[in-house]
């Protein structure tokens, strides 16, 4: 029997019809929505004129619906959020604290006036979005740049209730049409956003532009369908590694894959943390809540965190000294941004559990209730295990030189939190080189802003199509 209904929302249109049951990921609480395969044609946007009428209204007319959506959203009167929220406690791996948090405050304030506006001047500029932009170049001929929008199916991931979001704040700002794919593990967020939007302005073009609908990942006869160029323009992608590159099959010229991909991310502490109590809990306290926010759900979350304490044995102690207070801050965490973990990975457990059987090279710091635990190597490397740690599990590592953090720095490393910010402006030329996205001062990982460049791109500026008229002077006498 379904827990619960996920319906299909098509540009204003909400369907309960068709149902077919799917199953949660990991076996958890299945969900009944209607039959894609039913309604692949009317997913897609009939013909590309149909976006005109998204430049028929103004940028401020826009940030007047999703700030009035924004209000709309608020989980005490908003029945469609409420049953998004008790699915959400069947699926998702956040725990209710976290949850209840994301849906009173975290999700309304995104679509808030001010910040949608920071976030379109900042990733493209409200002056491109709004009309033709002049320049006058060096041969005399006047060009002329407009960012229009682009049909667009955001694949959206499931480890925050706020994704789906991102995605349809995204879509308004750049006058695109949005297909917003939920995920198994919260299948209803997006949706029930999507269909508070349709009770407000049924007929408004930014809801005409938006379609939330779930479908199983891989069902290769429904995506081979929709996943073509003469349908689609551009592909937005969240998720793991195997979701992302699934959907690479489906890119052919004319179809832009604009991916999120997995990433894992660091934080440096510098040797100036002990240089008194005060500086090394501040330190301690900052780190733990790098690690702890949001469950350590987020890829931005801290998992490994290299010390400039030295590997002496002096240095060890210091280490072991601030992992026991990062322990202690991150337990001290309120329950609206960290909790004991729904779910603690029994792998990870198993590995944690034989570290502690190896006090020569390593020394486990908490983990025995599935709390979360503090993981000190003894040694300048990180656990074998490291790109597993989760649920409240990080490692830190004590290091002598810059070499031995660069040398663990990929392609695949988002945020890097550093402290103190002095140590921050020194790597800031040199991290990235290496792969480094991100660099943010410790204890500020996890609350990132949409206004700033995600995973090494400016993600806004590619949901756009920069379009160029040219002027050109025809010489006289020609």
């Amino acid at each position: 029997m379904s827990a619960f209904t996920v319906p299909l929302i098509i540009r204003g249109q909400v369907i309960e019809d068709n149902w077919v049951t799917f199953g949660g990921r990991g076996g958890i609480a299945e969900f009944s929505a209607p039959d894609p395969h039913k309604y692949v044609k009317q997913l897609r946007l009939r013909t590309p004129m149909d976006l005109r009428d998204m430049y028929d209204v103004s940028f401020e007319e826009i940030l007047d619906v999703l700030q009035e959506l924004g209000e709309r959203l608020r989980l005490e009167t908003n029945p469609h959020m409420q049953r998004a929220y008790e699915a959400s406690l069947l699926t998702s791996d956040l725990t209710p604290g976290l949850l209840r948090y994301t849906y009173e405050q975290l999700l309304p304030s995104y679509f808030q006036k001010d910040v949608v506006r920071e976030i379109a001047e900042r990733g493209v500029g409200i002056n491109y979005l709004e009309g033709w932009v002049e320049h006058p170049l060096r041969d005399g001929r006047r060009m002329r740049v407009r960012a229009f929008g682009a049909r667009t199916l955001h694949i959206a991931a499931g480890n925050g209730p706020v994704i789906a979001a991102f995605s349809m704040i995204r879509n308004a700002i750049t006058r695109s049409d949005a297909i917003i794919k939920m995920p198994s593990n919260d299948p209803l967020t997006g949706v029930a956003v999507a269909r508070t939007l349709v009770d407000m302005a049924p007929d408004h073009p930014v809801t005409k532009h938006l379609s939330a609908a779930y479908w199983k990942g891989g069902d290769a006869e429904f995506e081979t369908q929709l996943y073509r160029p003469e349908n689609l323009e551009k592909i937005v992608a969240w998720g793991g590694f195997a979701s992302v590159q699934h959907v690479t099959r489906y890119i052919q010229p004319g179809l832009e894959l604009i991916s999120f991909d997995p990433k894992n991310s660091a934080s440096i502490i510098g040797k100036e943390a002990f240089a008194s109590e005060a500086t090394l809990r501040e330190a301690a306290s900052r780190a733990a809540l790098d690690i702890g926010a949001a469950n350590q759900n987020a890829c931005t979350s801290a998992r490994v965190i290299y010390v400039f304490s030295g590997t002496d044995e002096p240095g060890l102690k210091r280490l072991t000294r601030l992992g026991e207070l990062i322990y202690a801050s991150m337990l001290a965490l309120p329950e609206f941004i960290s909790t004991k973990p729904k779910r603690y990975d029994p792998e990870l457990r198993g590995h944690v559990a034989a570290l502690r059987l190896d006090d020569e090279w390593f020394h486990v710091i908490g983990g025995e209730a599935g709390e979360g635990a503090v993981i000190v190597s003894r040694l300048p490397e990180a656990v074998d295990f490291a790109p597993m740690l989760s649920c409240r599990t990080a490692n830190l590592v004590p290091v002598d030189d810059l070499t031995q953090v660069t040398a663990a720095v990929t392609a695949y490393t988002q945020t890097v939190g550093i402290y103190p910010e002095s140590l921050k402006e020194e790597l800031r030329d040199q991290l990235p080189l290496f792969g480094a996205q991100r660099l943010v001062s410790l204890g500020f990982a996890s609350n990132p802003t949409l206004a700033a460049p995600q995973d090494g791109m400016e993600p806004i500026r590619r949901m756009c199509k920069w379009i160029v008229d040219e002027c050109c002077e025809w010489p006289s006498g020609a």
